[in-house]
């Protein structure tokens, strides 16, 4: 149950004086008139996805997003580095292409994927790309990415709420290797979660590393990043959710938890130092993933998907 819902109390009815029926004059039969085609559930509202949309509006006015690192964009250079940008559908704001670059087949389909995804293609002078990639082995082409923009943690329960579904959200802990994040962003994705979070610090982040790994992905499962994540995972505690940790040495082996049907918080480690011990000692429960041989540990993203998948299978 939810924080707050044990307090909520039963609606009112209020009745209305004298006979609904009587007096009507045929008012009765001119509001059943024609009055053109019915507004969409959207434009009705008291319509529950009026305010639905509504809320997410005043939400995104409230809580503008934070863009990713020092704001700027990422810069990717390299054939084989913008064409695997691109098979991704990694959001690129413009490539930039230095004059008479030779047109190999790396370079036709980067300008054949560049078309189809309508970014902008710039030619520059083969010395102002020099200057812009800080003298890299650019070989011609060079694609900018747009910075990433994060979530607030709040949002995704906002979001679980909107989709009627009891909160799941993942806690990276220590997950310093981008494409560990992408990796569980890309699991996070086929197995119902409402969002990631990261820590602002000494974390892994949306790069372009991050986002080819994610296999599109990330556009579609939110990541949001928090200062502190002890606190962050107090708040999820009050709002309801209990908060469970991935440990070798957990209370419950994973087939038992019995937790996996309600509001929940699934918080990762790294594969070499696992939880941080505040962190630790904030969940409500350490999970482990029984495991046949004597392997030490999983790697992160792997021990991700098997939890997910194996809360995924309960709520099924």
């Amino acid at each position: 149950m939810m924080a707050g819902n044990s307090q909520r109390r039963g609606a009112i009815k209020k009745t209305g004086k004298g006979n609904p029926t009587a007096g009507s004059g045929g008012r009765r039969r001119q509001g059943l008139e024609g009055k053109g085609p019915t507004p969409k559930a959207e434009d009705r509202p008291n319509h529950k996805k009026y305010k639905m949309a509504k809320a997410a509006d005043k939400r995104q006015a409230g809580r503008p997003r934070r863009r990713s690192e020092e704001g700027g964009p990422e810069l990717v250079v390299g054939r084989n580095s913008v064409v695997e940008l691109l098979r991704a559908k990694v959001p690129v704001i413009a490539l930039q292409v230095a004059e008479g670059i030779d047109r190999d087949d790396r370079i036709r389909e980067i300008f054949q994927l560049a078309a189809d995804l309508h970014v902008p293609l710039p030619e520059v002078p083969r010395n102002e790309l020099d200057r812009i990639t800080s003298g890299a082995v650019h070989q011609g082409i060079a694609a900018k990415l747009a910075a990433y923009e994060y979530a607030d943690p709040h949002d995704l329960l906002d979001l679980a709420a909107e989709r009627g579904e009891a909160p799941l959200i993942v806690i990276l802990d220590g997950i310093t290797d981008p494409r560990n994040l992408g990796a569980i962003v890309r699991s996070a994705s086929g197995f119902g979660v409402h969002g990631v979070v990261i820590p602002e610090r000494r974390a892994a982040h949306m790069t372009a590393a991050a986002w080819k790994t994610s296999a599109g992905a990330a556009a579609r499962v939110p990541v949001a990043r928090t200062t502190n994540l002890t606190r962050q995972i107090k708040a999820y505690q009050e709002a309801g959710l209990m908060v469970i940790g991935l440990a070798a040495d957990g209370d419950v082996a994973l087939p038992e938890l019995d937790l996996a049907d309600g509001p929940l918080a699934v918080v990762i480690g790294s594969e070499g130092k696992g939880l941080s011990r505040l962190v630790g000692e904030n969940c409500d429960q350490l999970v482990s993933i029984p495991m046949a041989s004597d392997l030490e540990s999983l790697n992160a993203s792997v021990a991700a998907s098997i939890t997910l998948y194996a809360i995924n299978q309960i709520r099924a």
